[in-house]
């Protein structure tokens, strides 16, 4: 039988599914890449070249345009873009047919257990449910693997809407604080080596987002 949590985990899946579906063209347009997704992906993939990651996977990829980024600037020996809407991938697929997509939720990796040297997430990780994200990063990387992840602090302008959409007793995840992402990635047995606030053209007040990167112990 289902749980509560599990059925509303279930439910805010399809919601976010189906809407980023809907948006996928959209999602593209290239102001809105220049001004909002463009800075955190900046900063991932320096981090990516800094650690000479090989094996990498984009959670939560969208329509694939940090993965394509990946695979076409660092030339990684494999790199997957993991994403549950069907629509976000149908244009990430038409981006590279080297870089391997995946139709899964972030909770249910279709990876090994130590498979990767880096996990990712821009723009993301607040519609994930993060404890069951974060364990399966831990378990899909290698000891000493890295995550990086780029989320938006809960008070920004620009987080409200999806904090009214994510914020129930059924629904855990939410856009969480820098604190509480540092902690997130503790409790899931990594060590926290950064979080830094990510620099943007727009002022800091409206999208103050940060970065945090984890050691896999």
């Amino acid at each position: 039988m289902s749980t509560p949590l599990a059925t509303g985990n279930r439910a805010l899946n399809h919601v976010v599914t189906q809407f980023f579906g809907n948006v996928a063209r959209a999602y593209d347009t290239a102001a809105l890449q220049q001004v909002v997704y463009r800075p955190p992906q900046n900063q991932v993939v320096a981090e990516l070249r800094s650690a000479g990651s090989r094996r990498i996977a984009d959670i939560g990829c969208g329509t694939g345009i940090l993965t394509s980024r990946i695979e076409r600037e660092l030339h990684p020996e494999i790199v997957y873009g993991i994403d549950a809407s069907p629509g976000m991938l149908a244009q990430a697929k038409a981006r590279s047919a080297t870089v391997q997509w995946r139709h899964a939720a972030a909770e249910h990796l279709p990876l090994a257990d130590g498979e990767l040297d880096a996990v990712v997430s821009t723009s993301a990780f607040h519609f994930f449910d993060h404890p069951a994200a974060l364990r399966e990063f831990q378990r899909v990387l290698v000891p000493g693997g890295i995550t990086a992840i780029a989320t938006m602090h809960p008070s920004a302008p620009t987080a409200r809407p999806i904090q009214r959409l994510t914020r129930s007793p059924l629904f855990p995840a939410h856009a969480p604080s820098p604190r509480e992402t540092r902690k997130l990635l503790q409790d899931a047995g990594f060590e926290v080596l950064d979080q830094r606030k990510i620099d943007r053209p727009l002022p800091s007040w409206l999208i103050p987002d940060v970065i945090t990167i984890g050691r896999r112990t």
